[in-house]
């Protein structure tokens, strides 16, 4: 069955993002639970993932002006130890070809 996407689908995240953007700015990353944070970032992963291997990928995850080098490692390693994984398993899916 096809599910059809509302217009408003593009604000779906903007209540999230300004919630970050603030406690970001205030300097209070606490102001975002870390069960919010968790359910948004599983949310996203597992939806990236899913474009990721369609026939149309998206053309990138993050917009690379926006975060650090930092953030992007903080985050990636952080992800590959709550999946269990190691950096050995990471290497056989880091060169695998894109359809």
């Amino acid at each position: 069955m096809a599910v059809s996407v509302q217009p408003e689908a593009s604000l779906l995240g903007d209540d999230f993002v300004e919630a970050a953007e603030r406690a970001l700015a205030a300097g209070q990353p606490g102001q975002v639970t870390d069960a919010e944070l968790e359910r948004v970032l599983t949310a996203a992963v597992r939806l990236y993932a899913a474009k990721a291997e369609t026939d149309k990928p998206p053309a990138q995850p993050i917009t690379p002006s926006a975060v650090s080098p930092t953030d992007i490692v903080v985050t990636v390693s952080d992800l590959i130890r709550a999946a269990g994984l190691n950096l050995w398993d990471v290497s056989m899916w880091f060169n695998r070809k894109k359809s």
